[in-house]
């Protein structure tokens, strides 16, 4: 998998080009759930929303006398209890994703952190060291990946 960050005239070692590659790697997974989270997140909100609008049209407004009446016209309705089931699996299901998510961006700083940390041992010579900004520029150009500093 070479790519445009390894030019030819840049002599690095294989470790260092698999922890630049894993860290690509890490930063693609991270991305992809953070969408995957996000849409499912706004699935949920819509989703949601729409029946909660849906019940306030069809149930509250029309029986809004008797609390009683509307709950067994509620209740009468055996749609509502699927919808109230997808939006609690939709629900569930968005947490497990951030849990995901979380746990894929903190495995993705903390490889890019040590990776920050032995680049000094991983560039050795004077010539890699000098033109690893390059590398680098590369990376945060087309991975959004910041290798300069710890911070995010």
């Amino acid at each position: 998998m070479e790519s445009p960050i390894f030019p030819e005239d840049y002599v690095l070692d294989g470790t260092t080009k698999k922890v630049i590659l894993k860290i690509i790697e890490k930063k693609k997974k991270f991305d992809l759930l953070k969408r995957r989270h996000i849409l499912i997140m706004w699935c949920t909100i819509f989703t949601t929303f729409c029946y909660f609008l849906w019940l306030y049209k069809q149930i509250a407004i029309p029986y809004s006398h008797s609390f009683a009446v509307m709950f067994s016209v509620y209740v009468e309705e055996s749609i509502n209890l699927y919808i109230l089931l997808y939006i609690i699996g939709v629900f569930g299901y968005m947490n497990v994703l951030r849990q995901k998510r979380d746990k894929a961006e903190k495995e993705f700083h903390d490889l890019r952190c040590e990776f920050i940390d032995k680049s000094k041992d991983l560039f050795g010579n004077s010539e890699t060291w000098n033109r690893r900004h390059e590398m680098y520029n590369k990376l945060k150009d087309f991975y959004d990946i910041n290798l300069f500093h710890q911070a995010k």
